[in-house]
């Protein structure tokens, strides 16, 4: 039996498409849960906020950046659902990813507030940035 280069690289673009399918579906499923009574205050905030990041349309480190563009979308997203996972109880995170495989139908939208917390962010740091900038030009000059 031969192996191709070529099936050897479908066989990783399955199990990559595999585990996407799987993060979307803990997503999904970490947001019932953070609607959910049974979890915890502090579980629905960091829930709320993995789930907001995730369904993020910009992300906090822009894709162009080389590696570190990435470094959000391939570890940090995914090491917040798990983290989140881990602190909501098991039942109502087995409850929730029930939920999920009956209402699979149905999408979860991007998440514009999101997008506008990251900007802002941005925004923020840059013009911190520009004001020390300023004041080391303002004070070599005077």
């Amino acid at each position: 039996m031969e192996f191709s280069i070529n099936d050897i690289n479908m066989k990783f673009v399955d199990k990559l498409k595999a585990r996407a399918r799987k993060l979307k579906s803990e997503t999904y499923a970490l947001w019932l849960a953070y609607r959910h009574p049974g979890t915890p205050w502090h579980a629905k905030v960091f829930a709320a906020c993995v789930v907001a990041y995730a369904l993020s349309p910009i992300d906090l480190i822009p894709d162009f950046i080389p590696i570190l563009g990435y470094l959000d979308d391939l570890v940090l997203v995914p090491l917040g659902i798990l983290l989140s996972i881990r602190m909501i109880p098991k039942d109502v995170m087995a409850e929730c990813r029930e939920r999920v495989q009956t209402l699979n139908s149905a999408k979860l939208k991007k998440n514009w507030v999101a997008a506008a917390v990251i900007v802002s962010f941005w925004a923020l740091v840059i013009a911190f940035t520009g004001l020390l900038v300023w004041r080391a030009i303002k004070g070599k000059g005077g």
